[in-house]
């Protein structure tokens, strides 16, 4: 019996670990109806729009709070300008939106916590039914193995 219950550790932990490392990457994806014509008219945008909202970017970058930010990150500020420079407007349009749609402060601390808090509670569990004992202040409900 012993047998087993090393065996189920020694997949259990592996399996936990290729979980997190797997889902972590991931945020939460959003996904809402779009109508026919908000389709049209975002693939139909004029390209003074594109050339706008490259201003916009541009703008953010010069930013002193940003280009501090990029260079505690380790990115060279003018190197990022240059290649905003160089993006096709569809390019441009796109991480201008997702600057715009991203939580300020935002970070992945949260993941890390959830996935922290959903092994545990799957651990625990599997430890409550008896399939693992990897918490020694479980109780066994299954009252036949000791």
């Amino acid at each position: 019996m012993w047998i087993h219950r090393t065996y189920r550790r020694l997949i259990a932990l592996p399996t936990a670990v290729m979980m997190i490392w797997v889902v972590l990457p991931y945020g939460a994806a959003k996904a809402e109806m779009i109508s026919t014509e908000m389709l049209v008219v975002s693939r139909s945008a004029p390209a003074e729009a594109a050339t706008d909202v490259r201003t916009e970017l541009m703008g953010f970058l010069a930013r002193a709070d940003v280009q501090a930010e990029m260079k505690a990150l380790g990115v060279d500020p003018d190197e990022a300008i240059a290649r905003v420079r160089v993006m096709s407007d569809r390019e441009v349009e796109s991480l201008a939106g997702s600057l715009g749609d991203s939580p300020a402060g935002g970070s992945i601390v949260g993941a890390v916590v959830g996935s922290v808090v959903f092994v545990f509670l799957v651990l625990l569990l599997t430890d409550i039914l008896c399939l693992t004992s990897v918490f020694p202040f479980t109780k066994c409900l299954n009252t036949s193995e000791k």
